[in-house]
């Protein structure tokens, strides 16, 4: 027998989101990534268990009662219709650490609409938002926040509040205006991963990537491909860089010995 309704169905005849929700129910997981939505169904409000929710590539302009979901860890919000004020929910995630809200409409926060962040999370991803400068909100010393993407971003220069991020281990940059980093950066204690593609770092004084980030964090992968001004003769000269050097290759040799394929290049630069 057909479908004479035309409207998307499973083999129980019913609509796919409405079997969606129903596992939901069970697995306390959801996914409604590509339904076209304009804003999110009211029923998931009421899956008060749910742990993991993708509402990604939709049209959804506002998050609706999501601050009903105490329990979910994980919320996926990226390629919707989202402004930073229609955001204030969120904050009332208690145990939401992985957040993303990559190309959305969240520009301009120094309108002060950004809102706090949820207090648990640890991932948050806010690629390709057209940000000028990062939201005071992000820089908030109490988040236990790990791992920050702002690539993709119109973002000139970091501010020195970064440093009040202590638990952070990988920084994504890539793809932004930014000519130098901040003193402050050698605060990241933590600090592992740094990727800084596609930006405009250049040889200057003072120069451009402060010792300090260098010398007093366990930076191991530094990724400068694409800044086009900047040569791997001219990092060699940075003031510190012979630390992360030493360090890098101690850590690359014991992945070696593993039998891992390691890049030795200097940091993607020519």
């Amino acid at each position: 027998m057909g479908n004479s309704g035309g409207k998307p169905t499973n083999k129980t005849g019913k609509r796919v989101v409405t079997q969606k929700l129903e596992t939901a129910q069970k697995t306390n997981v959801l996914s409604l990534t590509e339904h076209g939505l304009e804003e999110i169904p009211g029923q998931v409000f009421q899956l008060t268990s749910l742990r993991t929710l993708d509402l990604s590539k939709n049209k959804i302009k506002n998050l609706g009662n999501i601050s009903q979901l105490k329990e979910l860890k994980s919320l996926n919000c990226d390629q919707n219709l989202l402004a930073a004020r229609s955001l204030s929910s969120i904050s009332n995630l208690p145990k939401l650490a992985i957040l993303s809200l990559g190309k959305n409409r969240l520009e301009n926060p120094a309108n002060q609409s950004f809102p706090p962040l949820p207090p648990k999370v640890k991932t948050l991803k806010l690629h390709g938002n057209s940000f000028s400068s990062i939201p005071k909100q992000i820089c908030d010393p109490k988040l236990p926040l790990e791992k920050l993407d702002l690539s993709c971003n119109n973002l000139a220069c970091v501010p020195s509040e970064i440093c009040n991020l202590a638990a952070l281990t990988d920084l994504n940059l890539d793809k932004n205006a930014i000519v130098s980093l901040p003193n402050e950066m050698g605060q990241l204690k933590k600090l592992k991963a740094l990727s800084l593609r596609n930006n405009y770092l250049t040889k200057s004084y003072p120069q451009p990537i402060p010792s300090s980030l260098f010398v007093d964090t366990l930076l191991i992968d530094l990724n400068l491909h694409g800044n086009d001004r900047l040569t791997s003769t001219d990092l060699n000269e940075f003031d510190g860089f012979d630390v992360f050097l030493e360090r890098r290759k101690k850590k690359k040799d014991k992945s070696l010995h593993g039998g891992a394929m390691v890049d030795m290049s200097v940091c993607g630069l020519k």
